[in-house]
């Protein structure tokens, strides 16, 4: 079906669809889009429907989650056509293989979050008493959080060309004829972190599965920092989650089983989806990454040699626990998003694995996001680098521990990619540092023509293009067109 543009949307005044409670809360009835929030409830069941629209298989359901690893180089392909392979090998054009899911689904969410927000503002203007902060906190963290994935995937890296188009903000309902332009990638991460900041003293600061939090707010501060090059702010939030204590780190017994549960204590910010209430079927993340023939799989995607090598620095690592041979004979199908190896596949503890929760931030994450913030802040710890560093290089068991006169970039780079392999964050490390990608296509039955066996953030398709139906819709976005497209 084709996609509708972020105009259509907005003509159709963001539809807020019914959402049976996929979050332990009680199913509810829909809420038309020509209603607003007039209690409590109303603004969790328009926040359950939010997150709803973030886990489509266009979005972090597993398109976006993929991107990360296919594009990265720590995941590849043994051939053409079974799925989502031109993510791999760049074949995008305007009107061929753009992923326009992610303009479409990512506006609509941002659409959604707007409405929410706005709807608060409203009933507090007109006096009511009820609390509403914990929902406006989450609509503007999301909001944030939206911005922040499609001016990466649109827009040149912050570390690069800041000045350069970005993707337009959209920060309130759109009328019939709105025809937005696209905003610099500065001034777009201007307003992500004048959401993420009017959002943080909304939030609340315990544990709240399935919804974001102050911490998940932070957390996302901290991702965002890291990618603008602000390692002094990186650092702060991340060590601000960290020192919480709200969320712990898995033991190495504990990893591997760790993707069998829901909302593990690692789990900063986690997306519930529920059997028959959003299961992806096989649509889903964890589909993609079975072997071929397994479960009637296609084997889209198998973890590269690369990935393999760096994880075989150690065959005691404890990471190797959820991954399994591959179409290839090799031990490389990683099986996060199944729930494991074990058959038959239970996903995290429901009973159909493709209604596998999708963990979008996980405290791994931050303490990696430390080790690299301390290493290049104004006044480098190394010291510190070292010691976030060596809490998650503990699950190799053999390899000998950073030190403060050892630690380096690569080291905290290439544990990221062991630890957060099928979670889609290699290739935007690799872009914001501007390190060289290589691609394992020795595996490829078909010539690639779309790109290099190696690319850096130089080659223009790093970038998508604008959607045509989104030109379609506004003309005046061809003339901001991504270069090269």
């Amino acid at each position: 079906m084709k996609k509708k543009s972020i105009f259509i949307i907005a003509l159709a005044s963001i539809s807020l669809f019914s959402c049976k409670d996929f979050l332990d809360v009680k199913p509810t009835n829909s809420i038309d889009s020509g209603e607003t929030i007039t209690t409590v409830a109303d603004a969790k069941v328009m926040t359950n429907g939010l997150l709803r629209s973030l886990v489509t298989t266009s979005y972090y359901g597993r398109n976006f989650m993929i991107y990360g690893d296919a594009k990265g180089g720590d995941a590849t392909i043994v051939s053409q056509g079974r799925g989502l392979d031109a993510l791999y090998v760049f074949n995008h054009s305007v009107t061929n293989n753009n992923y326009s899911g992610f303009w479409a689904d990512g506006y609509n969410a941002i659409l959604q979050a707007n409405n929410i927000i706005q709807s608060i503002d409203d009933i507090v203007a007109n006096g009511s008493t009820l609390d509403f902060n914990t929902y406006k906190g989450q609509a503007l963290t999301l909001r944030a959080l939206v911005h922040f994935d499609l001016v990466r995937l649109y827009g040149k890296t912050y570390t690069d060309d800041p000045a350069s188009f970005g993707v337009p903000i959209v920060t309130e309902k759109l009328k019939h004829d709105a025809r937005l332009l696209r905003n610099s990638v500065t001034d777009v991460y201007k307003q992500i972190l004048e959401d993420l900041k009017d959002a943080e003293a909304l939030l609340p600061k315990t544990k709240t599965n399935g919804y974001v939090n102050y911490y998940a707010n932070k957390a996302i501060q901290a991702r965002v920092y890291l990618t603008m090059g602000d390692f002094t702010n990186a650092f702060a939030a991340a060590e601000e989650v960290i020192n919480s204590k709200v969320y712990s780190l898995y033991s190495n017994s504990e990893w591997v089983s760790s993707w069998a549960a829901q909302f593990g204590k690692e789990s900063i910010f986690e997306i519930a989806i529920a059997k028959d209430q959003g299961d992806l079927g096989s649509g889903s993340l964890g589909f993609y990454y079975l072997k071929s023939k397994q479960n009637n799989a296609l084997g889209n995607f198998t973890a590269s040699d690369y990935y393999v090598n760096r994880l075989g620095e150690d065959a005691d690592d404890v990471r190797w626990g959820v991954i399994t041979e591959d179409e290839l004979e090799r031990k490389a199908a990683v099986y996060k998003y199944v729930g494991g190896i074990s058959q038959p596949f239970k996903g995290d503890g429901k009973d159909v694995f493709t209604a596998v929760n999708i963990k979008v931030i996980r405290l791994s994450e931050i303490y990696l996001i430390a080790a690299e913030a301390a290493l290049k802040k104004a006044g480098p710890d190394a010291a510190k680098a070292a010691t976030y560093l060596n809490e998650i290089r503990k699950r190799s068991p053999n390899l000998v521990a950073a030190t403060a006169a050892t630690v380096t970039e690569d080291m905290i780079l290439n544990e990221k990619s062991k630890e957060l392999y099928g979670e889609g964050q290699r290739y935007w490390d690799m872009i914001r540092n501007n390190k060289t990608i290589t691609f394992n296509d020795e595996h490829v039955g078909v010539s690639l023509q779309h790109r290099q066996k190696t690319i850096n953030r130089s080659f223009y398709k790093t970038i998508l293009p604008i959607p045509q139906v989104e030109i379609d819709a506004n003309p005046e976005l061809e003339k901001q067109q991504n270069s090269g497209y």
